[in-house]
């Protein structure tokens, strides 16, 4: 063999090994579970059966929480589950919901990208330290529960993919992991939906946030018999589920369902009625995927009609009844294939939509400001440090791939100072800000935190540290205690950084056991950590953040920054290491100039300055170009 093949096959199996370590792929494990006779219990809906997992926790995986929402009951607000004579064999998750195949979700290889899961998927699953019956029965024991929402854009992921057996046991606790309908099925808004005998709950397009509050509602009916105490439930979400979590937090129908929030990486992100379902050029205009827009493209993809302005027509030439059994008769592949997903399988499309019923119109931020109009309770708030990066590390703005698996970074300098200006931006916007309105406003204590851990190895060449560093979910198995909570990270976890990790995540778990039991992280479960402080105990005019860190990187340690968005203006204005004049104007649009951004504040957008911005301004990029 001449060495130049012999350098194509080398590389060829380098790319291949690199396939499979980049994948991340989270698959089920390969085990046999027998129904333990230890876990059969109780519920309103009748015997569930569960099993010991390895750790000696007891689990139950796969219950249903609602009927399942087809056919007619799509679109619909979820109805409690029905009752069941035989024994419910809980031994493994319930289906995933409908959504694009991703690494998120135990599917083939040759289903990435293609429409995947089911309807049939509002499923719960809970983990449980070793109870016995007569210690339920009796009321010897009523555990916190830790209520997890998963995250995926509100369009991927699934429950079963955090297994809640370590934290349960670690901190005896009941930990409940959910599913809720995603994407097109779980937030869609079209008038004609709203015709015929409905309920404002029916009507009001929020079909996953319905789903979530039903989850709760059978938590309260039914937590007890497994050792839980329903008046003490403690909702922690990450990303979308950190956004679930905080518009729980405003919506009506969950006030006593749960009694404190964490939100990971998240923030107050709602889309208003006319963004959900207008077109995208009507006075108040919709968002590309609005559902009437997305109607108009299952019409151009029937071949009804040749063009969208002729698809707008014909759609409003049709009756509420004939557009309602329209949209009916598409599967969940025809919905979910009208929107482009990323490269991670999730859509842009509008969600947690401000109906006036279930989620409230109006700005959010401001019934922050009132005490009278939101769910007051206990808070911990908090992001990763360099959020974005997940995301940029995907991107061809960014990088460049090589054999989809080798990823280089085009610019360093460019990289980290766009990856420090939107990352700092999601603090200011998602903790800082909300942070310091609900510390005033109620008089339960806010907890912010930001996750720091960078340690990550070289990988086919690319120094992880520097590409990913403290990206987006990474803190998610140092909370659960589990490596691969979310997803696969065998590749990012190693023998070299082990040690730090093990040590962040008992002091990350404590940290949060203690403030699921009483409200309050303080100084963990064991009362050895550093005190963790409230917002604003540092001061009227500070905030009160804890760092995670390993030891060997400056440890855990309070901080009294904060960032507010005017400060990263004017470092980005006078910015000189952002040399690409589109991405530079791209990243003010982002930051200052999109109200339907959750990260951006409108209130700082400056024309002049915008059209000044830079070495070569920004008159030839208009903001428009930037919105969606």
């Amino acid at each position: 063999m001449k060495p130049r093949w012999r350098w194509v096959v080398g590389l060829v199996i380098v790319c291949v090994i690199g396939w499979g370590i980049w994948r991340w792929q989270s698959r089920p494990e390969s085990r046999i579970v027998v129904a333990d006779p230890a876990t059969e219990r109780m519920t309103n809906n009748g015997k569930v059966i569960g099993f010991s997992e390895k750790n000696g926790s007891h689990a139950w995986l796969g219950i249903p929480y609602a009927i399942p929402p087809v056919g007619a009951l799509r679109w619909k607000a979820p109805l409690p589950a029905g009752r069941h004579t035989e024994t419910l064999q809980a031994l493994q998750t319930g289906s995933f919901c409908s959504q694009i195949g991703n690494p998120s979700i135990p599917v083939k290889d040759d289903l990435m990208g293609q429409p995947v899961g089911s309807e049939d998927c509002l499923f719960l699953n809970i983990w449980a330290p070793r109870l016995t019956l007569d210690q339920i029965r009796q009321g010897d024991v009523r555990l916190p529960v830790m209520f997890w929402i998963h995250g995926g854009g509100n369009s991927i992921g699934h429950g079963g993919n955090y297994p809640g057996r370590t934290l349960a046991v670690r901190h005896n606790l009941i930990v409940v992991t959910i599913n809720y309908r995603l994407g097109p099925l779980g937030w869609f808004s079209h008038p004609a939906l709203r015709s015929g005998e409905t309920t404002v709950e029916d009507q009001s397009g929020n079909y996953g946030t319905l789903d979530i509050i039903q989850a709760l509602s059978w938590v309260r009916d039914n937590i007890a018999g497994f050792g839980g105490d329903p008046g003490n439930v403690t909702v922690f979400g990450e990303s979308a589920g950190a956004f679930n979590t905080v518009s729980l937090l405003l919506a009506s129908k969950a006030k006593g369902l749960f009694h404190k929030a964490i939100v990971q990486s998240g923030g107050i992100r709602l889309s208003s009625l006319s963004r959900a379902q207008n077109f995208r050029d009507d006075p108040e205009p919709g968002h590309r995927n609005s559902s009437k827009e997305v109607v108009s493209q299952l019409l151009l993809a029937d071949g009804q009609v040749q063009n969208r302005e002729d698809a707008r027509k014909m759609q409003q030439q049709m009756s509420d009844q004939a557009l309602n059994t329209y949209l009916m008769s598409k599967t969940a592949a025809d919905l979910i294939s009208q929107y482009d997903a990323s490269n991670f399988g999730m859509l842009n499309f509008p969600h947690l939509i401000k109906d006036g019923a279930v989620l409230p119109q109006g700005n959010a931020l401001d019934r922050f400001r009132d005490r009278a109009t939101f769910n007051t309770m206990p808070l911990m708030i908090g992001n990763n440090r360099d959020e974005l990066k997940l995301f940029m590390a995907f991107d061809p703005q960014y990088v460049n791939r090589y054999l989809k698996v080798i990823i280089r970074v085009k610019d360093s300098q460019q990289y980290a100072s766009i990856a420090g200006y939107t990352s700092d931006a999601w603090k200011a916007s998602g903790v800082d800000r909300l942070a310091a309105v609900l510390s005033q406003s109620q008089d339960k204590p806010v907890f912010a935190y930001r996750f720091d851990w960078d340690e990550e190895p070289t990988l086919l060449g690319a120094d992880l540290s520097f590409l990913l560093g403290a990206a987006h979910m990474l803190e998610i198995p140092f909370v659960f205690g589990e490596e691969q909570a979310g997803s696969d990270f065998s590749r990012i976890f190693n023998e070299d950084n082990a040690a730090g990790r093990a040590s962040l995540s008992s002091s990350m778990t404590s940290y949060w056991a203690e403030f699921a039991y009483t409200g309050s992280p303080g100084r963990g479960r064991e009362h050895k950590l550093p005190k963790w402080k409230s917002w604003g105990e540092a001061g009227q005019n500070h905030g009160a953040t804890l760092i995670f860190d390993t030891p060997e990187d400056k440890g855990i340690r309070m901080s009294t920054d904060i960032t507010p968005m005017e400060a990263i203006k004017t470092r980005l204005v006078a910015d000189t290491a952002i040399s690409d004049q589109k991405l530079l104007c791209g990243l003010y649009v982002r930051l200052f100039g999109d109200e339907n951004q959750f990260l951006s504040d409108p209130s700082l957008w400056n024309d002049q300055e915008y059209e000044n911005l830079g070495k070569e301004g920004c008159r030839s990029f208009p903001r428009s170009a930037f919105l969606e």
